[in-house]
């Protein structure tokens, strides 16, 4: 059952980077252009599939949490998942708000965010702990 969890969980992780990583390259765009990307739809479209992965990591990462044996602080992962959960609709919102070059810059840093906490989730998950 471990094996299958864990096939899971890495497949997760891939999928968490891949669409940060995507959503960086293409804020970095917009940024090189000087478009903001509040005046694009499809880019909230992206964010919104990365936030969905995100929102299945945390289900999945507390069901991971409630039937593991390993020494993991409970509050630490959880709180570690439901801020990585929120840390791309709050630069959304900011960025809608900021309709400029500096709310592209803000999604820039919040799908950078993700993967800082996401490099962080993986670090806790393997006992390096608080």
């Amino acid at each position: 059952m471990e094996s299958r969890v864990a096939a899971v969980t890495n497949w997760l992780e891939v999928l968490v980077y891949a669409t940060a990583g995507i959503a960086m390259v293409v804020t970095v765009v917009l940024l090189v252009r000087d478009e903001p990307a509040a005046e694009r739809d499809w880019v909230f479209v992206l964010l919104a599939v990365a936030e969905l992965v995100l929102l299945v990591q945390l289900v999945v990462g507390c069901v991971n949490l409630a039937t593991t044996d390993r020494d993991v602080s409970g509050v630490l992962f959880v709180s570690y998942l439901v801020g990585i959960a929120l840390a791309l609709p709050i630069g959304a919102f900011w960025s809608l708000a900021e309709r400029t070059r500096a709310g592209t810059a803000v999604l820039l840093l919040a799908a950078l965010t993700v993967v800082g906490l996401e490099m962080r989730l993986d670090a806790i998950w393997g006992g390096a702990g608080a």
